[in-house]
């Protein structure tokens, strides 16, 4: 038994041996949480949640929340709050499939290679201005974010019916619908691996640049076991993950005609394709490290968190709140309208009610990965965990024959539990 540096208390060999390789405790709890969900409805279901396939229609729905939710932790430490998440993306998604399959077609012809990208970014001008004029409204004109995104929910929720009157729009453009993580939306099985060894070059990467930074700022180093360990595992987490992904096979008749339509030969013995990772996935892993990168290299994600932390004293010290807080209703409006395009892309249609009830999704995810309700504490990974173990639950249940009603019970109760955790925490650490 040894005795913790800090406090003077003797520490178990778990405890130092946590404290060497700086685990965060919650996070690690919430992969705990994460396992025993996935053991459990394995059980109740018989072996079928478990599988290559249920997993990877798992990370394909937990894609849009996921994204939006990297957003809403931003929203959240700087003590705000975005209900009208769900409704933009909506909106957003009903103005896309407009542009894409009624507007541009009378303008560059059917087909046109250009149609998908044009959509795209003009989603991504749509959600950036909602956002912008929003957080205006909230910064500039002081009234509370509640208020203001409440109305954004009624307002765009409405205005997406007045897009088509309310009717669906289908089909969507070909190229648009490989970022719904459909058949044509997977990297296969080579490009599976590849993007597998360039996550573990990043970690690898990312490790010694920590490492380095440290040194040159003379804070404390971690033991350099301790820094192979964190590698090591979590490159061995990108190794399983990517053969999960790779052992759920394309059906054979889709794959043929998938090879028809590229002008492959199909051989006598089957081509023996599978999915591989969705794009989708790729997309949240891009977001989670350019949203990580700006949280914790930027002075944008710094002058968040002292927000965050103290309103005041970050405003007497020089930060423009009211520009700042334009820029992060912005940056989840940008997000919104990028998880209009995964989840419009995934049904290939848009319809006026897309997204509802996402801003509750979204909000316990931040919420259930740690971000905390006071404003100050929150991590990108965590909210994309949240977000997984809300699918997680939801999907689960649905396998189980679980009503409805009773899912939305269940989910409630979680994230109340979840809010109720992170107080607890929160005064034992003495924050």
């Amino acid at each position: 038994m040894s005795v913790s540096p800090t406090s003077g208390t003797p520490q178990s060999l778990p405890a130092r041996i946590a404290r060497q390789l700086e685990l965060d405790v919650r996070l690690l709890g919430m992969v705990v949480a994460l396992l025993v969900i996935w053991v459990a409805f394995d059980l109740l279901t018989g072996g079928r949640f478990i599988t290559p396939r249920n997993l990877f229609n798992l990370t394909v729905q937990t894609a849009s929340v996921a994204v939006m939710a990297t957003g809403m932790v931003f929203v959240i430490v700087a003590r705000h709050i975005d209900l009208s998440v769900g409704s933009v993306l909506g909106f957003v998604a009903m103005l896309m499939g407009a542009f894409q399959s009624q507007w541009l077609p009378g303008v560059l012809g059917p087909d046109n290679p250009a149609i998908w990208l044009l959509s795209i970014r003009f989603g991504l001008v749509v959600g950036s201005a909602i956002g912008a004029l929003q957080g205006y409204i909230i910064g500039y004109l002081a009234i509370p974010a509640f208020i203001v995104t409440l109305g954004g929910l009624l307002v765009w929720r409405g205005a997406a019916w007045w897009v088509t009157t309310g009717q669906t729009i289908a089909p969507l453009d070909s190229t648009f619908l490989i970022f719904g993580g459909g058949i044509q939306g997977t990297l296969g099985f080579l490009w599976s691996w590849i993007f597998g060894a360039i996550c573990m070059v990043a970690i690898v990467y990312l490790t010694i640049a920590n490492r380095q930074k440290r040194k040159a700022f003379q804070f404390p180093l971690k033991p350099v076991w301790a820094e192979y360990t964190n590698a090591i595992t979590l490159s061995a987490g990108v190794i399983l993950f990517v053969g999960v992904m790779n052992a759920y096979p394309i059906p054979e008749r889709a794959a043929n005609r998938l090879a028809e339509a590229r002008g492959i030969p199909v051989p006598e013995d089957g081509l023996g394709w599978v999915h591989g990772i969705a794009i989708p996935v790729v997309i949240v892993a891009i977001v989670a490290l350019v949203m990580t990168f700006v949280a914790r290299r930027t002075k944008f994600g710094r002058y968040v968190f002292a927000i965050g932390g103290n309103p005041q004293a970050a405003d007497l010290s020089g930060i423009d709140t009211k520009k700042m807080t334009v820029y992060i209703f912005t940056l989840m409006g940008a997000l919104c309208a990028l998880s209009a395009v995964i989840a419009s892309a995934r049904l290939q249609s848009a319809a006026n009610d897309l997204g509802t009830l996402d801003e509750l999704r979204v909000i316990a995810a931040a919420v259930i990965g740690g971000t905390s309700l006071a404003g100050g504490v929150g991590t990108i990974y965590g909210a994309i965990l949240g977000a997984l173990v809300m699918q997680s639950l939801q999907s689960g249940m649905a396998l189980v024959g679980v009503q409805t009603s009773l899912q939305s019970i269940i989910i409630g109760i979680v994230l109340v539990a979840a809010v109720w955790i992170d107080q607890l925490y929160r005064r034992r650490i003495g924050a």
